[in-house]
């Protein structure tokens, strides 16, 4: 094999020929599109099937699936009028303009049956000249190896776009074995139905939580809530919040006395506070004198961290012992008082009250004193205990999904990168 010879860094077994390399308006021809607006289309009926570019950049994969996928139709269009624009299976579109640098994502057709499709506004169509396998150009076309052969032909400063001069002067890889085609698609093809149905269980079990946050808790001017756990008929009971915790705020040690910092102490700001439940580790940590040293607390596990200003209500527990700056307010739960996962299920509750109540010209900022007095509703301590655990359950679940759909998202894009040339 000569030395300059292009295989991918990964491959399936069994193939070691080098693969073949073309410019792209010598491997297809290119398929007329029409202009049609959204103001010309519909989804409720039609004939023709149009792919409008917004589609090909935010809605649809690297194949898209003609049966199964939502393709806005042609108000009032007739087949005549497009016969020399109709699409066929293994055809690929291109947007041609987009406002970053996803101009020149594509797509393959599939599916198209005994239905009329064409490619719309800012799409640019191909059809292959010699047989590709199903799935193997759309991959490719989406791959980091061939997209970056686009970006130095972008043009425009706030929209970008790619003309089909350029286009057509890129180098197009492929293996000439159909069998190595087909394997690499049907690869990728798997890798997306498996991240599809990690994505479906996600929205699913998220959409379960939203539905019994609004079912197992009392809505507003009632006080017990549509869907109880067996055993529970008491009415819960309105307290104020400084009541069944303690408000602690934070603080920050002089940054100019390097003693304080660099310790072991746990000491969090509002922007490590994200999608993570429990928190065990800060970003930056204090010493034991720079706590002594500034108005910093440290809080004990299953304190639920709230920030208070620059973006009131996010929500974490802690699951070690930990300190915070100035911007939070937390809520240190009163032993046999508070479940520490009943009142952060409820930080919608807690959001809503902040924003509410907080106050400031620079930025909306919620005081210890203002969140003391925040009235909230509880059932005794056994229904909250039971009520954290069922929703401790539920954003694990979630978790686990999110983890796994950010795992194989990560596993695609590095493949993505090394099956491909």
């Amino acid at each position: 094999m000569p030395e300059n010879a292009k295989t991918p860094e990964i491959r399936f077994a069994g193939f070691t020929d080098a693969w073949e390399e073309r410019k792209l308006d010598e491997l297809f021809n290119p398929i007329p599109n029409n202009t049609l607006s959204r103001a010309d289309l519909n989804y409720g009926s039609g004939r023709i099937k149009n792919v409008h570019y917004g589609d090909i950049l935010i809605k649809f994969g690297a194949v898209t699936d003609c049966r199964a996928d939502e393709i806005p139709f042609i108000t009032g269009g007739e087949v005549a009028d497009y016969k020399s624009q109709l699409l066929r299976d293994g055809d690929v579109l291109f947007a041609d303009t987009a406002e970053d640098e996803m101009v020149g994502k594509a797509t393959e057709i599939s599916g198209v049956d005994d239905g009329f499709v064409v490619s719309g506004l800012h799409t640019m169509a191909y059809r292959p000249k010699v047989r590709m396998a199903a799935n193997y150009l759309g991959y490719y076309l989406n791959s980091t190896s061939y997209h970056h052969k686009l970006l130095s032909l972008m043009q425009g400063v706030k929209v970008l776009s790619i003309s089909r001069t350029n286009l057509g002067m890129t180098p197009v890889s492929f293996p000439a074995s159909e069998l190595e085609q087909s394997k690499i698609g049907r690869f990728f093809a798997s890798l997306d139905r498996l991240m599809a149905l990690h994505r479906r269980e996600y929205d699913k079990t998220v959409n379960i939580k939203k539905a019994m946050l609004e079912k197992m808790f009392p809505k507003d001017g009632a006080d017990k809530p549509e869907i109880r756990f067996a055993g529970f008929t008491d009415a819960w009971e309105e307290r104020k919040l400084g009541e069944l915790a303690e408000i602690i705020g934070g603080g920050t040690p002089s940054t100019s006395i390097k003693e304080y910092w660099g310790g072991d102490v746990d000491w969090y700001a509002p922007a490590e506070i994200g999608e993570q439940t429990y928190l065990a580790s800060s970003q930056k940590k204090i010493t034991e004198l720079g706590l002594q040293n500034s108005s910093a607390k440290m809080l004990p596990v299953g304190t639920v961290l709230f920030t208070s200003r620059a973006g009131i209500g996010k929500t974490a527990i802690l699951a070690k012992p930990g300190a915070t700056n100035q911007g939070f307010q937390s809520i240190v739960p009163r032993k046999f008082a508070l479940d520490s996962y009943f009142i952060f299920s409820r930080t919608h509750e807690l959001k809503r009250y902040g924003e509410t109540v907080g106050a400031g010209s620079t930025f909306v900022e919620v005081s210890g004193k203002q969140m003391a007095q925040m009235p909230i509703l509880i059932p005794e301590m056994s229904e909250q205990r039971k009520l954290g655990a069922f929703f401790s359950n539920l954003d694990r679940l979630i978790t686990l999904h999110r983890r796994e759909l950010e795992k194989l998202q990560s596993m695609k894009k590095a493949l993505l990168e090394k099956m491909f040339v």
